[in-house]
């Protein structure tokens, strides 16, 4: 497991600086600029080719960002399946199941990625703007750092013990190993899916922003008391769309 992380890690920083790091980018949703295209990402080939890029991409980046804070889930199941002959299989499986939920919110994120980008095209004004969208991302990320399902999905996200209980039967293993990662991936992008949003704030090649965020999901699910993070990191989100509200005298008169 470690070293599929580490793994992941260094192909993202090899290929963020290789001449197909544009593939990565997708340029960030506040630097539009009057083109009315993120950054300054220009996609060109196949595209069945620019498909697999981003699928590998996104993949890539959910190893090495999600998995690491899933990891308590991951050992107890390795736990409690040890004395079977098949246990490496079907904790790949529920390795794959996990990263299948995340690449299923990865294609969500990449259809509202490319209708900002559309919506920008018909708007001069959201184009040479592109604070409007920097505001608004960290204004939906902070606001739902205090909403219900936040909670409840973080709550399974820390409770791993119990999670695979009520799915584990021992039964079809395969197919119970390979629902438990989905079902707690789908838990894991409830409760961390805006958050990751930030991404396209950031920019979506950017490494760094990759590791930072990697680190306050993994902390907010697993440290003791990570719940609590929740409410500062929500008002600290909030300031910060405040802040570039203000930046853009929208708070004031002008």
């Amino acid at each position: 497991m470690g070293a599929l992380v580490t793994l992941a890690w260094l192909t993202l920083w090899a290929w963020e600086r290789s001449p197909y790091g544009r593939y990565l980018d997708h340029g960030s949703w506040t630097e539009f600029g009057a083109a009315g295209s993120a950054g300054h990402v220009h996609w060109h080939g196949p595209v069945l080719l620019t498909a697999l890029l981003y699928i590998g991409g996104w993949v890539l980046m959910t190893a090495a960002m999600m998995l690491p804070t899933t990891l308590p889930l991951i050992d107890v199941f390795r736990r409690l399946t040890r004395k079977r002959v098949d246990t490496g299989r079907l904790v790949s499986l529920v390795i794959v199941g996990y990263l299948a939920a995340w690449l299923g919110f990865g294609v969500v994120a990449h259809l509202l990625d490319w209708g900002v980008n559309a919506a920008v095209r018909q708007s001069p004004w959201l184009g040479m703007n592109g604070w409007v969208m920097g505001a608004l991302v960290l204004g939906v990320a902070g606001a739902f750092q205090f909403s219900a399902l936040k909670y409840r999905c973080l709550e399974q996200c820390r409770s791993p013990l119990s999670f695979v209980l009520r799915h584990w039967r021992g039964g079809d293993a395969q197919r119970q190993a390979l629902t438990i990662g989905v079902a707690h991936g789908i838990y894991c992008v409830g409760c961390c899916w805006a958050l990751m949003l930030l991404m396209f704030v950031v920019g979506t090649g950017s490494v760094g922003w990759m590791f930072l965020l990697g680190a306050v999901m993994a902390a907010e699910k697993n440290l003791p008391r990570g719940r609590v993070l929740a409410g500062p990191l929500g008002f600290a989100l909030l300031a910060g769309a405040a802040l570039v509200l203000l930046q853009n005298r929208v708070l004031w008169p002008l």
